[in-house]
């Protein structure tokens, strides 16, 4: 069977050849579904309202204006070029960030470092996240990202996992102060565009850091600072500490400060922000889940009120669409390989059956991809209907001790 992939950014409806089942067949008679049954209209209609909290002055990276107060958080293996233009096409995103990129592989010119860093002209604003524990390093990696054209560089020190902790960067930047508001200072000074640092909390409960590293980083000239509301210690455990994240907020005097951490749903949003006082919301597995939140976001500040999320068919859509762009630039091979761990959230989001989901992600051939690929669209979702609402995905995070991801 041939398969004719959507691989254009227009909005403009296209073509598609993959079978899709009539929207009044149910595959699943004996599965008790939750949500009702609706037409494409009804569900178009469905508007959420939820209370919207004040507002402050837009959000600035000092020159660079932000189109909005909610950004796209880097996510290893994830927030790809592909995946980036994907979610920047439903709108609403303020700020795109890259996976990690390692400082020194930058420098080095190495091929998987260059391909994170890849961009294309409707991927802006984009920011370039480094990690790296030699301040000259740093520096250089920043002047070589300005060179490339991108719009901010963002520090990390906020990364818990242990073989990046244990050579002093990403949250382990946390526990020598000195030389992390240093790393920071030799950044800024070293570029024009605007320098961005993400960090926790602090290293663990005894070492709650980070409103005085806001602090410094403010006097070093660093334009904003993102929070994520957990200790290097929890890992992805326990609960996001609002009062924590309120606190660095209550630090600074002129730069804004960004909100992370189980921000899935607009009210959740509502609620970082309400408490906090921050000035915007970085979002990273909630994406992968529901790429229309950004949209959802930002609507619901204009007015107050906002859309569901995609349906079944629309989120069929976007998969389609973003192997297509992987496909165009890498081929099909590797754009299987590198597609896989996207998939998998795409596929849950759209409450795929298990099954289907293994077999669409042990597929190798062409063959075995379209024929998953049509068992998928011709079976729909397990509980609910192809145009209807879908129930939300569950959002899995790392488990077990931060040594072993």
């Amino acid at each position: 069977m041939t398969h004719t992939f959507r691989i254009g950014w227009s909005s403009a409806a296209q073509p598609n050849t993959i079978p899709r089942r009539p929207i009044t067949a149910y595959r699943h008679p004996h599965e008790r579904c939750l949500l009702p049954r609706m037409s494409t209209q009804f569900r178009e209609n469905s508007i959420h309202r939820h209370p919207r909290p004040k507002y402050g002055r837009p959000l600035r990276y000092g020159s660079l204006s932000l189109r909005s107060r909610y950004l796209l958080s880097p996510l290893a293996g994830f927030t790809n070029l592909s995946f980036r233009r994907v979610v920047r096409s439903l709108g609403g995103v303020g700020l795109a960030t890259t996976d990690l990129v390692n400082a020194r592989g930058l420098l080095e010119g190495s091929d998987r470092t260059l391909q994170l860093i890849e961009t294309s002209p409707d991927d802006r604003p984009i920011a370039v996240q480094i990690f790296g524990s030699s301040a000259a390093v740093m520096a250089q990696a920043a002047v070589v990202l300005q060179a490339r054209g991108v719009d901010s560089v963002d520090i990390n020190m906020g990364c818990p996992v242990e073989r990046i902790t244990k050579g002093g960067s990403g949250a382990g930047m946390m526990c020598r102060v000195d030389d992390a508001v240093e790393l920071a200072g030799r950044v800024v000074d070293a570029v024009e565009i605007p320098v961005t640092v993400k960090m926790r909390l602090g290293w663990d409960e005894t070492q709650l850091s980070a409103p005085r590293f806001a602090k410094l980083f403010e006097d070093a000239g660093v334009a904003a600072v993102a929070v994520h509301g957990r200790t290097r210690a929890q890992g992805f455990g326990g609960r996001v500490d609002l009062n924590g994240i309120r606190r660095v907020v209550e630090s600074v005097e002129r730069i804004p400060v960004i909100g992370n951490g189980d921000v899935r749903t607009v009210p959740q949003a509502e609620r970082m922000i309400r408490e906090t006082g921050c000035h915007g919301v970085s979002i990273g597995r909630g994406g992968l889940a529901n790429p229309w939140i950004f949209r959802q976001l930002t609507d619901w500040e204009q007015t107050g009120s906002y859309r569901p999320a995609g349906s079944f068919e629309d989120r069929l859509q976007l998969l389609e669409r973003q192997f297509g762009d992987l496909q165009q630039r890498h081929g099909f091979e590797r754009a299987v390989v590198l597609f896989r761990k996207t998939a998998h959230w795409y596929l849950k989001g759209m409450r795929v059956r298990k099954r289907l989901r293994g077999q669409f992600q042990q597929a190798r051939t062409r063959e075995e991809f379209d024929a998953a690929l049509q068992r998928i669209s011709l079976e729909g979702p397990v509980c609910g209907y192809p145009e209807g609402l879908l129930a939300d995905a569950h959002i899995p995070v790392p488990s077990g001790p931060i040594a072993h991801w």
